[in-house]
């Protein structure tokens, strides 16, 4: 892989390596030092740089990287697991039959909230499932996920009740991890690669 960016390519179609390296290379010699605590913080969005050899340069968190057929569809096969239980799961609520009314009662809730339960849990599901809000849904499903756990346990449930919306959750947030690289470039994990 060639670390050097030739007059003819464009910033656009050089890949996220040879960007980070010559934005490392811009930062250091075209922008006036800083102060240590400004040098680390994070550029505000619509801040872009013109590279001398043509092309903008934009700070990779705020950049929309392609993502991968196979990656893709992936992701929309694990997100779609997850969504479409929580969906029939939310729809069962709202037509309350009798098995449903039974367990949710045994956990200790009235009879009245099943509705509402099943409102909150297709709501947050449909946001999860359009993806302009995809990150939002699963932020939304992990507070659902994590009330399904502590009623379980406060009801001193087996291991599978209580491990179940643990397993969901990783789906939901797998399968978005997956579709969408903006995710990827907020978390800490790095490859050998990304430490140039």
């Amino acid at each position: 892989m060639s670390t050097k960016i030739k007059n003819s390519r464009t910033l656009k179609s050089a890949t996220p390596t040879e960007r980070e390296i010559v934005l490392k290379r811009f930062r250091t010699t075209h922008l006036p030092n800083r102060a240590p605590e400004a040098s680390t913080a994070v550029r505000p969005i619509g801040i872009h740089f013109t590279h001398p050899l043509g092309g903008e340069i934009m700070p990779s968190a705020f950049e929309k990287a392609s993502v991968s057929k196979k990656r893709l569809w992936a992701g929309r096969i694990m997100s779609a697991l997850p969504a479409l239980f929580l969906l029939v799961d939310g729809g069962m609520k709202l037509v309350k039959p009798a098995p449903v009314v039974e367990a949710t009662v045994r956990l200790g809730y009235p009879e009245s909230a099943i509705f509402g339960l099943g409102v909150v849990l297709l709501a947050c599901t449909v946001v999860y499932l359009i993806p302009r809000t995809s990150t939002l849904g699963a932020i939304l499903l992990t507070g659902y996920l994590g009330g399904a756990v502590a009623t379980h346990v406060r009801v001193g449930a087996d291991l599978f009740p209580i491990f179940f919306p643990v397993i969901l959750g990783v789906l939901v947030w797998g399968g978005l991890f997956l579709r969408d690289s903006r995710l990827r470039t907020l978390l800490p994990w790095r490859s050998s690669t990304d430490a140039v």
